[in-house]
């Protein structure tokens, strides 16, 4: 796997690198990365580097009652994370989730779940970002999600 940054990184590379990099049982969540954000607009001053996930809603996500449960979408926000510090990094870089602290505020049920990922400060040992979970259908947020990340040699 390459380790040194990109002059581009895109959704096929994002794609790639989610097919040979996370666990089997992370693929089975079928996430589409749908948009990669690395290059600031010009008019655009608070902006920040990001990526946009979806994650296809399923029944074998949810809990009793039809809701997608939390252990799902926890995972669709530490992946959408470690993607938008590849976008923001240009390439792959190996690191590992220190902290992560979700925010649940309203339930989703029968809806796709988006996970907007943004990169508040890209490190050299440690890198810090935040994902809005939100529901497919109406776009309302579903959670917030602070994270962590330590950043990896090699």
């Amino acid at each position: 796997m390459q380790t040194q940054p990109e002059a581009e990184f895109g959704p096929a590379d994002a794609r790639r690198i989610l097919g040979e990099v996370f666990a089997p049982w992370v693929q089975d969540l079928n996430l589409a990365v749908e948009r990669i954000e690395h290059a600031p607009p010009a008019d655009v001053p608070d902006w920040q580097p990001g990526a946009l996930l979806r994650m296809p809603f399923s029944e074998r996500l949810c809990r009793n009652g039809g809701v997608v449960c939390g252990q799902a979408l926890m995972a669709l926000a530490d992946t959408a994370m470690v993607i938008a510090i590849l976008a923001a990094n240009r390439g792959y870089r190996p690191m590992t989730t220190v902290d992560q602290t979700t925010h649940f505020m309203r339930a989703i049920s029968a809806s796709d779940v988006l996970a907007d990922a943004r990169v508040v400060r890209l490190g050299r040992t440690m890198s810090f970002g935040r994902v809005t979970l939100l529901s497919a259908a109406d776009g309302k947020p579903a959670a917030m999600v602070s994270s962590a990340f330590a950043m990896l040699p090699g």
